[in-house]
């Protein structure tokens, strides 16, 4: 036992740094040194300031100690920084791909349990992106991605157009087949010529006989409200507020329809000012191919023809030649459509899948809630160890990566950020909102949606594709389950949003090049937890007690 000395006024003990240290962890090599530091400047007061915080560890120092240990979410805190600015000044803006930009850091994930239109309308509206599964027929998909871009078209370039001979009954089939209610009436009608009128509901409700010919109930074009092109979005906005109309017809100095405006797509900009949009006006979509299906190519081909942002590539090992060859294709035959690889796991499959002209990607293999493949295969990585490392030599390239699984609450997600992820992809967590696909069931007293993994054999029925070459022999690497009802997006996105700044801010960052900025400086700082840290850091010592996400008012 070491001796304190003499008596109480003995003195501070005098201890060997150098028998406390362990020379094979870079953990214990840096506190040492540490240490010695603190040493030197107590026999030098001049020297404090220089002393480095003893706070915490960096994440090149926590991702290098010994054993060869993989670390996930639960593993590792974020220690505090200091907080000079409000947490509504926490910017989420984020990539998902080279050119991409989203408002917010989320996505949805491409299972048939998650993600069909409305899940990818909701997402677009509150910043994010979702991507629209690939399990089921090439036509099924790729209406679902034009459901999308028509929900909120901008400007609208290609809109429906009728000529002045077409019937009133013709305007009814088109409400009764599109939903259309309101279109513009050229020349010949076909769009790029003189624009003639307006029809719209007002001009044909209270009309008995349905076989007139429209330019007798149609507003001529002196009446009808327009803009000259070229304009804005935000022009276009102006206007239709000062005029008070519901549409708004864009021609050019000849009279030539070039699009039109709606004011339903103004309310939209309103109610949802965090929505992600591209170019055109769109809602931004996602779409997911398999690399291993047959018609992979034809599947591609169409979602880009349909107007799709970004597709991705749905693979669990991204590093296949079947990868490579769609990667190849896509960006030979639709390079305006940005393409997102994966899945990876380790940084010999981010340089094959960078090398190849990848726009982004998926990182994470068998760490999903729903996903049994690390137990059967034996193949994957703790998520935390795959995001750092694959994000570090992915972001020489420029390219951001998605942390793909693990998602299971705010904290997770913060996490994942702060690993080098420009993004996060949740399953489970949207699975039980209103506007993912299937209906709800009640068990035991609670509102419940399915959710399986895109690996059980339930959702291997769906897609033949998607079955190993053994025609005899499949294996499960998923389960199917149940998630608890979080009610609707527009409430459970902003919830999750202002959580993630309260977390950013917390750390003393306000947006998120900041903190990968902080990441691989070395200036945010990590610890490893103890299971009883684990346990401390949760709800605990309490006989019984009640969770709400959000508020309902």
């Amino acid at each position: 036992m070491a001796s304190f000395g003499d008596g109480e006024d003995a003195g501070p003990l005098k201890l060997s740094l150098e028998s406390r240290s362990c020379p094979q962890s870079p953990l214990r090599v840096s506190k040492t040194s540490l240490l010695s530091q603190t040493v030197e400047a107590e026999d030098d007061p001049t020297k404090v300031d220089a002393v480095p915080s003893w706070d915490g560890f960096s994440a090149e120092q926590v991702f290098a100690s010994p054993g060869s240990r993989g670390y996930t979410f639960d593993d590792l805190i974020v220690l505090p920084g200091s907080i000079d600015f409000g947490v509504d000044d926490v910017n989420l803006t984020t990539r998902i791909t080279k050119k991409l930009c989203l408002n917010m850091p989320f996505c949805s994930s491409p299972m048939d349990t998650v993600t069909e239109e409305k899940m990818a309308i909701a997402m677009a509206l509150q910043g994010g992106i979702g991507f629209i599964h690939c399990r089921s027929k090439i036509e099924d998909q790729v209406a679902m991605v034009r459901d999308v871009k028509r929900f909120e078209n901008g400007f609208i370039n290609n809109p429906v157009c009728m000529s002045p001979t077409d019937l009133v009954s013709d305007m009814d089939t088109l409400k009764d087949d599109k939903g259309i209610t309101g279109v513009p009436v050229t020349i010949d009608g076909k769009m790029g010529s003189r624009l003639v009128g307006f029809v719209g509901k007002r001009d044909t409700d209270f009309i008995e006989d349905r076989n007139i010919a429209l330019s007798d109930v149609m507003t001529p074009a002196s009446a009808v409200a327009t803009t000259l092109h070229p304009c804005t979005l935000e022009e276009v906005n102006v206007k239709m507020m000062a005029d008070k109309v519901s549409y708004l017809c864009v021609v050019d100095g000849e009279g030539n329809l070039k699009s039109l405006t709606t004011r339903s797509d103004l309310k939209k900009n309103r109610d949802y000012p965090n929505q992600c949009k591209n170019a055109l006006g769109q809602l931004v979509c996602g779409a997911a191919v398999s690399a291993s299906a047959s018609d992979v190519i034809e599947r591609a081909g169409a979602l880009a023809t349909a107007g799709v942002d970004v597709i991705v590539i749905d693979s669990r090992n991204g590093d296949t030649q079947e990868q490579l060859d769609v990667l190849a294709w896509l960006k030979a035959n639709h390079p305006s459509v940005e393409v997102i690889a994966g899945n990876v796991a380790v940084v010999g499959q981010v340089r094959k899948l960078l090398d190849a002209g990848a726009d982004g990607l998926r990182v994470g293999m068998g760490v999903g809630s729903v996903s049994t493949s690390q137990n059967v295969k034996a193949v994957g990585r703790a998520q935390l160890s795959a995001v750092y490392h694959c994000a570090k030599l992915a972001a020489q390239y420029d390219v951001p990566v998605i942390a793909d699984g693990g998602i299971g609450n705010t904290g997770a997600a913060i996490k994942a950020l702060t690993m080098g992820a420009s993004c996060v992809m949740m399953g489970s967590l949207l699975a039980g909102v209103e506007e993912s696909p299937g209906q709800y069931f009640f068990e035991n007293n609670m509102r419940l949606k399915a959710y399986r993994g895109m690996g059980s054999l339930h959702s291997r029925k769906l897609n033949s594709d998607a079955a190993s070459p053994e025609d005899d022999i499949v294996v499960n690497t998923g389960v199917t389950g149940a998630v608890v009802d979080k009610g609707t997006m527009m409430k459970f996105m902003p919830y999750f949003a202002q959580s993630v700044r309260h977390g950013l801010q917390d750390m003393g960052i306000s947006s998120l090049p900041q903190l990968r900025d902080g990441l691989y400086s070395g200036n945010l700082r990590f610890e490893i937890r103890s299971p009883n840290a684990q346990k401390e850091g949760g709800v605990h010592d309490l006989h019984s007690f009640t969770t709400k996400l959000f508020s309902s008012k």
